[in-house]
């Protein structure tokens, strides 16, 4: 059963075509990016994904107000998978977690 529910889901993936480089692709194109990391943990089939999202625009922007930025940049894309765990950060705190 668990596999035909993977094989499913990997379907349904492929038909949404949303993939790691879909979404920081259209992230690009609707966002002042300066660092995007995006990662598919759901095994390949394309239904949860996190990223680390780092951006000048999210300057004197609250937690919500940053993800409501990328979310609406990512209405569709977001419609299409399971799950979606953003972090948005501005470069200094991008900066600062590097040095760690």
């Amino acid at each position: 059963m668990a596999a035909e529910t993977d094989t499913q889901a990997a379907a349904t993936a492929v038909d949404s075509g949303v993939t790691p480089d879909s979404l920081t692709e259209a992230l690009k194109s609707k966002m002042n990016i300066q660092h995007i990391s995006i990662e598919d943990m759901s095994g390949g089939c394309g239904q949860a994904f996190n990223a680390i999202i780092v951006s000048p625009d999210f300057e004197k922007k609250s937690l919500l107000q940053r993800h409501r930025m990328v979310n609406a940049a990512l209405k569709a894309e977001i419609a299409a998978i399971h799950a979606w765990t953003p972090k948005c950060l501005t470069p200094e705190q991008w900066e600062k977690e590097q040095s760690r």
